[in-house]
C-alpha cells in the first residue's frame, strides 16, 4: 500500500511537471479563441470560464503533489482534467479567459517557476459569474494566426466559411486525445519558431489537407460515396412526399415524455420514421429544495422514449440549442454503425444534423449524448431510450410506462441558495448526491406517481443512464411475472422474479399483475439508495367491490410506521 502511495505521488509530480513545462512554452499564445481551440470542441465553450478555478500548478510542496486541475463552473458545473492530454490542454488551452485579462508582459505564469500568482491560479481577476462561449475556431486558421502572431479571427457561423470539412468535426467531436495533444505540440513548436522558418503559405495548406485526409477514420467510410455508389437509398427531399426513395411510407416516430409510453406501432411492414430531437440547457427542480442547470433532450429528463419496430429506417433530426454553445451528439445503442451515430449527428450551437440508421435488432436501449466529456454529458441528463418492437410487436397490456434511473453528481452552490453544481470529483469517485428516478427526487411520488386499476397488467420499460451504479429494480409488493432482461425481446423472459439488476447503460422491461389495489413501491433495492431519492409509487385504484381479501387480508387495518418512505 505505502509504496503504490508513493507511487502514485511520483507520477502525479511528473505530470504536474510536464503541465509547467508546456505552461512556459503557451505564453506566446494569449488570443482566448486561439488558446481554447486546441481544446476538444465539446470543451471550447467549458474553457470560458476554467481559468478562474485553476488550480495545483503553482507553488511547492503540497500543491504540487495535487497534479494539473482545471476547474470549470457555470451555474453548477466543474470539469476536472488529468494526465498528459489534460496537462496540454492546461499549458496550451488557457492563456485568457473571458471575464480574465492576459497577464502583463513578463508576469510569471501560473506553471513557471518563481512567484507567479500567490493563489496558484492561471490568469487574473475575479471568476466571471457566468460562462463567456467563444466560437470554436478551426484549428488551421487558428495556428496560422498564432504563427503569424496575430490574433485569430472567430469563423462565420455555422454552415459557412467557418466551418472545417465533415471528417476534421467528426474526429473533433469524438475527441482523439493523442491526434489533438499532437496537434497541440506542433502548434506551440510553429509559434515558437521565426516567422522566416515558417513553411510557404501553400505548402502549410497542402499539409493541413494531407492531414484532414488522414484524419478520416472515425466513421467517415460509413458516409463518403465511392464512384457510382448513388445517393442514400432512403432519401426524401420533398417533406410532403408520402413515401422515401426506397418506397417506405414515411411517418412520424412514436414520441413521448416520461413516465408516458407511446402507443404500440401496430404495423407488420417497415416504415421510414422521422424523428426530432433537440439540445436545450434547463433549470429543472431535481428536489423539493433544490434546482439543477440540465443539459437535455426536448427540455425534459430524461429524453423522450421513442418508438419503432425492427426494419424501420429511423430518420434522426438533432438540432443544437444549447444556450452556453456546448456541442452535442447523440449514441444510439440500437443503431449498427460507428459510434452508434454520434459522429454523424454532432452539432455545435446552432446547427442541425440529420442522419437515417436502419434498426436491424429489437429490443429496449439507451441513448445518450457522446461527446467529449462523455461522462459530463450523461450525468448532465443527456440520455433517453428508444424502443425497437418485435416484428410481431408485443403482448398487449393496460399500462405502460417508462422510468430512467440516473445519478446526480453535485454539490451546493456558495453563490445561489437552493442550486446545486455538478460535481465531476465526485463523479470519478461514484458518490452521487442524489439517486433518482426521472431526473428528480420525487418525480414518483406526492401527486405524480403513476397509476393503474385493480387487475391491470402494467409493463414497465426500466432503464439506468447511469452513468456509474448497477441498479437493483424491485417493486415492492410486486412480483414480475415476466422480465426481459436487459432489454431483449427476442428471448423467453424471466418468470416470476423479484428483483433485477439493470447495469448502467442499459435496460429491462418488466410485466406483473395488480389484483390487489394499493400503493406499491418502485426502488433501487440497494435500500440506501432510498434516502438519495431512488424511490417512485405506483398507485393502483380500486375497481369493483372485490378488494380480493383472499389474497390480502388482516384483522386489523394497516397502520404504516412513523416517517417510514416505503408504504405510506
Amino acid at each position: 500500500m505505502w509504496r503504490s502511495r508513493n507511487g502514485a505521488t511520483l507520477l502525479t509530480l511528473s505530470v504536474t511537471r510536464q503541465a509547467q513545462l508546456l505552461a512556459q512554452q503557451a505564453t506566446a499564445l494569449t488570443a482566448p479563441a486561439a488558446a481554447r481551440a486546441f481544446l476538444p470542441s465539446a470543451w471550447r465553450g467549458l474553457a470560458a470560464n476554467a481559468a478562474a478555478d485553476l488550480s495545483g500548478t503553482a507553488g511547492s510542496g503540497d500543491q504540487n503533489q495535487q497534479g494539473p486541475w482545471l476547474t470549470w463552473r457555470r451555474g453548477g458545473a466543474l470539469l476536472l482534467l488529468t494526465g498528459g492530454a489534460a496537462a496540454a490542454a492546461l499549458g496550451l488551452g488557457m492563456g485568457t479567459t473571458a471575464g480574465n485579462p492576459p497577464p502583463p508582459a513578463g508576469a510569471n505564469s501560473a506553471g513557471s517557476s518563481g512567484g507567479g500568482n500567490s493563489s496558484g491560479r492561471l490568469g487574473s481577476g475575479p471568476p466571471s459569474a457566468s460562462a463567456r462561449i467563444v466560437a470554436a475556431a478551426p484549428l488551421e486558421r487558428t495556428v496560422a494566426a498564432a504563427g503569424r502572431g496575430g490574433a485569430a479571427a472567430l469563423p462565420a457561423p455555422a454552415g459557412g466559411e467557418g466551418v472545417r470539412p465533415q471528417a476534421a468535426a467528426i474526429v473533433a467531436a469524438a475527441g482523439q486525445g493523442g491526434r489533438e495533444q499532437a496537434e497541440r505540440r506542433e502548434a506551440a513548436g510553429a509559434a515558437e519558431r521565426p516567422a522566416a522558418e515558417q513553411p510557404p503559405r501553400e505548402q502549410q495548406q497542402e499539409l493541413e489537407e494531407e492531414g484532414e485526409a488522414a484524419e478520416a477514420g472515425y466513421g467517415e467510410e460509413a458516409f463518403v460515396r465511392l464512384p457510382g455508389e448513388g445517393p442514400n437509398p432512403f432519401t426524401h427531399p420533398d417533406p410532403g412526399q408520402e413515401r422515401d426513395a426506397a418506397g417506405l411510407p414515411l411517418l412520424p416516430c412514436g414520441k413521448a415524455q416520461a413516465p408516458a409510453v407511446p402507443p404500440p406501432t401496430g404495423r407488420r411492414s417497415p416504415a421510414h420514421l422521422v424523428a426530432e430531437l433537440t439540445t436545450l440547457t434547463a433549470d429543472l427542480r431535481v428536489s423539493p429544495l433544490h434546482t439543477y442547470t440540465y443539459w437535455t433532450f426536448d427540455g425534459r429528463v430524461p429524453g423522450p422514449l421513442l418508438r419503432a419496430r425492427v426494419g424501420d429506417v429511423l430518420e434522426l433530426r438533432h438540432t443544437n440549442r444549447d444556450r452556453d454553445g456546448v456541442g452535442h451528439n447523440i449514441d444510439f445503442h440500437a443503431v449498427t454503425g460507428p459510434g452508434g451515430g454520434a459522429p454523424v449527428l454532432y452539432a455545435e450551437e446552432g446547427e442541425t444534423k440529420v442522419a437515417t440508421f436502419k434498426l436491424l435488432h429489437p429490443g429496449l436501449f439507451i441513448y445518450h449524448c457522446a461527446a467529449a466529456p462523455v461522462p459530463t454529458h450523461i450525468a448532465n441528463g443527456m440520455y433517453g431510450m428508444l424502443l425497437v418492437e418485435p416484428e410481431g410487436g408485443l403482448p398487449p397490456v393496460d399500462k405502460e410506462f417508462y422510468v430512467v434511473q440516473s445519478e446526480i453528481y453535485a454539490t451546493e452552490s456558495t453563490e445561489t441558495k437552493g442550486m446545486l453544481e455538478y460535481n465531476y470529483v465526485d463523479g470519478l469517485d461514484e458518490k452521487p448526491l442524489k439517486v433518482v428516478f426521472n431526473g428528480a427526487e420525487g418525480a414518483l411520488q406526492g401527486r405524480t406517481p403513476l397509476v393503474a386499476d385493480q387487475n391491470d397488467r402494467v409493463r414497465i420499460y426500466f432503464g439506468n443512464a447511469g452513468p456509474n451504479l448497477i441498479s437493483s429494480f424491485h417493486v415492492i409488493g410486486g412480483v414480475f411475472d415476466k422480465v426481459y432482461r436487459e432489454g431483449d425481446l427476442l428471448s423467453p423472459p424471466g418468470r416470476s422474479i423479484q428483483t433485477t439488476l439493470v447495469p448502467a447503460g442499459g435496460a429491462t422491461v418488466v410485466e406483473f399483475d395488480c389484483p390487489v389495489p394499493g400503493n406499491f413501491t418502485l426502488l433501487d433495492h440497494s435500500i440506501f439508495r432510498m434516502e438519495k431519492g431512488a424511490i417512485g409509487f405506483l398507485k393502483v385504484r380500486p375497481r369493483g367491490g372485490d378488494r380480493r381479501r383472499d389474497i390480502y387480508d388482516s384483522a386489523d387495518p394497516p397502520m404504516p410506521c412513523p416517517g417510514c418512505k416505503l408504504h405510506p
